[in-house]
């Protein structure tokens, strides 16, 4: 409707009314309202508040730009969301029997959790990894790992997302051989790398080399897969880990994109069209509790991410205006305390994930703060998807909260007041400069101290934590616990497949590989001929760290 409408008029004059009929008649709860982004709370939200927004510019349909409705036409009417579990813990071994019973289960895309080492670029047997090995996601060393890891699980009949970042391109390497020496050739090989070491800096704080070389490597990967790895997503561009560290549900909006942008520019400067390689990034968000702050969330990223890409990038294929993702409920909303209170956080969650239009999806078990899940616990998070998919009717509708004057005011906030903080990363610098003058990092810090006040204060109330509480140890619910054994069996496997490969052919591998780093070319047909000669995750980032050094966090106040 437009302002002048003599409806709209109607409607402000009748709001205005019923304001009057009830002030002050009831007591509030709180002195304001606001989400956790910082946007005002209205009591009532009627027809003026998005009065000034067009149904078909503004809002659109779906399948259609600026795509804020979803991606495609008909969502999950058509097909249902990739139902996905992290998983990953002990030895190869172990995981690949997990992964088999998941699949079993029902779940048909496969997400490996690594454990520290691995994540930073060390081999088990290194005196950094003593009391990690197989602990927080599962060991890979070498080839023979990854080959043990998939035994059995055709790669051209599963989707594959790794959550790895540091070492990402040494691990694609692996998976990629593993692909070869199954038969099956890259043009069908389908998965996604996570591969977004910008965020690295900005919040997780697991990086290995500078962020220059590390963003040359992450293009190294995009440009390999455009042109040998179609199907393949090369960097899943990651908000969650951003939220999870303290930002809230704005920030992660805004830090993100603006890595993606800082990825396509990268790119496009390395020689690439931005119609080769943009279809293929996809991007992962956290989902919290705040139902439809996270709706928006998800739903005004499309729409920027789309702007972005034709108006500032000049993308002319509609597959590079699309941002298509994949979410997993929050991990840092779940409780040691009253931990099957998490059952109902991640269900809410997920529900808020799908009307947001997600392409994939993750549900947390209810015992991942305390521990890796059990099996059980991982199956009832799988069937909390199950049961939204086929018994709750929210996969039969597209976007059916379009329309809602909350949720439809609320996105274009989001929107307005992402664009101004793009202004602020600009005047930083850009987002390498950011990094290193601390901008992300205080901005979340100061994000994660107020909330952490206003939970001490109950202005924010974590049932079973602050209030709603009751006397429950934490481990009155069955854990997975890793013994020491996994590292010691790991650790045993690592030694021999060192003994049995070709040591000659390694080093040779090796100097290959330092030779490109060293050049600048790029390094991911060395880092496979590298996996292919058993050459460990450790020799191969030693090698590149010789080249590029290695990154230090100056301190930020």
């Amino acid at each position: 409707m437009q302002s002048s409408d003599p409806k709209l008029e109607r409607v402000r004059q009748a709001r205005s009314q019923w304001e009057a009929r009830h002030a002050g008649k009831y007591p509030l709860r709180k002195a304001s309202f606001k989400n956790w982004s910082g946007a005002l709370l209205e009591p009532l939200y009627t027809p003026e508040h998005i009065a000034h927004l067009d149904p078909v510019d503004d809002i659109g349909f779906p399948g259609e730009f600026p795509y804020l409705r979803g991606v495609h036409p008909t969502m999950h009417r058509t097909r249902m969301w990739t139902m996905r579990l992290f998983s990953g813990f002990a030895t190869p071994k172990d995981t690949n029997a997990r992964y088999h019973k998941l699949l079993q289960s029902g779940q048909d895309g496969l997400s490996v959790a690594f454990d520290m080492p691995t994540l930073m670029g060390y081999d088990s047997d290194h005196p950094r990894s003593l009391g990690e090995v197989g602990k927080c996601g599962v060991a890979v060393d070498t080839l023979a790992d990854m080959e043990v890891l998939f035994q059995g699980i055709p790669l051209d009949k599963v989707s594959t997302s790794m959550t790895i970042n540091g070492p990402a391109a040494i691990l694609l390497a692996m998976y990629l051989a593993v692909a070869e020496k199954q038969g099956v050739s890259f043009d069908k090989v389908r998965g996604t790398l996570q591969n977004d070491i910008l965020k690295e800096y900005i919040a997780q704080k697991e990086w290995i080399f500078p962020p220059e070389p590390s963003l040359k490597v992450v293009v190294d990967t995009v440009e390999y897969c455009t042109r040998n790895v179609p199907q393949w997503n090369t960097i899943s561009i990651s908000g969650y880990h951003i939220r999870e560290a303290g930002a809230t549900a704005l920030q992660e909006l805004v830090f993100t994109l603006a890595d993606g942008i800082t990825y396509v520019q990268a790119c496009i400067e390395r020689g690439l069209k931005v119609d080769e390689f943009a279809p293929r990034l996809s991007f992962f968000w956290d989902c919290h509790n705040n139902f439809f702050e996270e709706i928006a969330k998800f739903r005004a990223a499309r729409k920027i991410w789309a702007r972005v890409m034709r108006d500032r990038f000049q993308a002319q294929e509609p597959r590079s205006w699309k941002l298509r993702f994949h979410t997993q409920t929050a991990g840092v909303s779940l409780t040691a305390q009253q931990p099957e209170n998490n059952i109902v956080r991640t269900a809410y969650q997920a529900m808020a994930a799908v009307l947001g239009g997600t392409q994939s999806l993750h549900t947390n078990a209810m015992d991942e703060t305390l521990a890796l899940p059990t099996e059980k616990s991982a199956q009832i998070a799988l069937r909390s998807q199950q049961i939204l998919a086929y018994e709750t009717g929210v996969a039969d509708l597209v976007d059916p909260l379009a329309g809602s004057y909350f949720v439809e005011s609320l996105t274009d906030w989001m929107v307005k007041e992402c664009f101004t903080y793009f202004d602020r990363i600009e005047q930083e610098g850009g987002v390498l400069a950011g990094i290193k003058t601390g901008f992300f990092q205080r901005e979340i810090a100061r994000s994660a101290y107020d909330f952490q006040q206003a939970v001490e204060s109950k202005e924010e109330i974590i049932v079973g934590v602050n209030e709603f509480t009751q006397n429950c140890a934490a481990d009155e619910i069955p854990i997975l616990r890793i013994g020491r054994e996994a590292e010691q069996l790991q650790v045993a496997n690592l030694k021999k497949a060192r003994e049995k490969r070709n040591h000659e052919q390694v080093e040779a591998a090796l100097e290959t590989l330092k030779r490109a780093a060293a050049k600048g070319d790029n390094v991911m047909p060395s880092l496979l001929e590298a996996v292919k000669t058993y050459a460990t995750l450790g020799e191969m980032v030693e090698v590149m760290r010789s080249v590029y050094g290695e990154y230090r966090e100056p301190a930020f106040l």
